[in-house]
């Protein structure tokens, strides 16, 4: 294969992963916690879109509770964006691990 070949496929490839990045910022994943008390929403980009708190965990005394469970839906919607981002953009590298194309959140 010569060297043409090569940066051919590296654009086109550099291409696909611009458009994924693009097309995962309009993605959205939602994490529930404490039997649904706690609800965030989350775009593909880690950005937190809402937190919807259930009136009904408000009349607890203990806001120590709310405020982990609010830490535990953010937690979990980051994960599932990872989880997200890992499969959209292994399709696009064909699961290589190219370096500096981690994207933030990505361990």
């Amino acid at each position: 294969m010569d060297i043409n070949m090569l940066m051919k496929q590296a654009q086109q490839m550099q291409a696909k992963m611009a458009k994924a990045q693009k097309e995962l910022e309009g993605k959205i994943v939602q994490a529930e916690v404490g039997g649904g008390q706690v609800k965030v929403t989350m775009n593909g980009k880690h950005r937190l879109m809402s937190i919807d708190i259930a009136p009904e965990s408000l009349d607890q005394d203990d806001i120590e509770f709310l405020q982990d469970l609010v830490l535990a839906a953010v937690n979990e919607a980051a994960g599932k964006v990872d989880d997200m981002v890992e499969k959209d953009m292994g399709g696009v590298t064909g699961g290589m691990n190219i370096p500096g194309m981690n994207l933030p959140g990505m361990g």
